[in-house]
């Protein structure tokens, strides 16, 4: 089977996202093996005190923002949300983490959340979250064969337009990816999001 990154040639995450790879061809690349399903990811259960100002927030500022642009979607939704998740797991957060495991896989992650046990990776997308998958998984196959991850036996991801969220999950030891089928809309389903989000990190 022809390979289909050269293996001579050093590769971004950006640089997959841009190759429109199908991320099933594309975790096989690395060795690992993928299915898309519904991942029923379990969800924190106490109080989430910011999510009905959060959700209020969001709504007011909607009507009056162009949401075109990769920057006006990460300032007025994924921010807002990724703070909050902050603010509820007193994660670290990283932005534009730089990030080198290989030559083929490198790169910077949009967002990188990180407790002593639990770490999480966010990647914004303008639109293209098919794509954007693909990225997520070359991010989480990096992750998993980083020597700074915490040794944790799941390895959790989401891709977001900010308007629509979806999940992935790395089994490590299996090294199987799932693709979440369910979406998450923001503001409509910021509870289940957030609850999703959290409990990642506290796991």
């Amino acid at each position: 089977m022809s390979k289909l990154l050269n293996p001579n040639q050093p590769y971004t995450f950006s640089k997959i996202f841009e190759l429109q790879i199908e991320p099933d061809d594309l975790v096989t690349e690395f060795g690992y093996t993928l299915e898309r399903n519904r991942l029923n990811l379990p969800q924190y259960p106490g109080e989430l005190d910011r999510l009905e100002e959060r959700r209020s927030r969001i709504e007011e500022v909607l009507p009056y923002v162009s949401l075109t642009s990769e920057t006006s979607r990460r300032e007025v939704l994924i921010s807002q949300v990724v703070l909050d998740l902050v603010h509820y797991t007193k994660a670290q957060l990283r932005i534009e983490y730089p990030l080198k495991v290989t030559e083929q896989l490198q790169g910077y992650l949009d967002y990188l959340l990180r407790t002593q046990t639990e770490i999480l990776v966010i990647e914004a997308k303008r639109e293209d979250l098919t794509y954007g998958f693909t990225q997520l998984a070359a991010e989480l196959i990096a992750l998993d064969q980083w020597e700074k991850t915490p040794p944790q036996s799941t390895l959790i991801g989401a891709v977001t337009t900010g308007s629509i969220w979806q999940f992935g999950r790395l089994n490590r030891a299996a090294k199987h990816i799932e693709q979440g089928l369910d979406s998450y809309r923001v503001p409509d389903d910021l509870e289940p999001l957030t609850r999703i989000l959290v409990q990642s990190l506290v796991a």
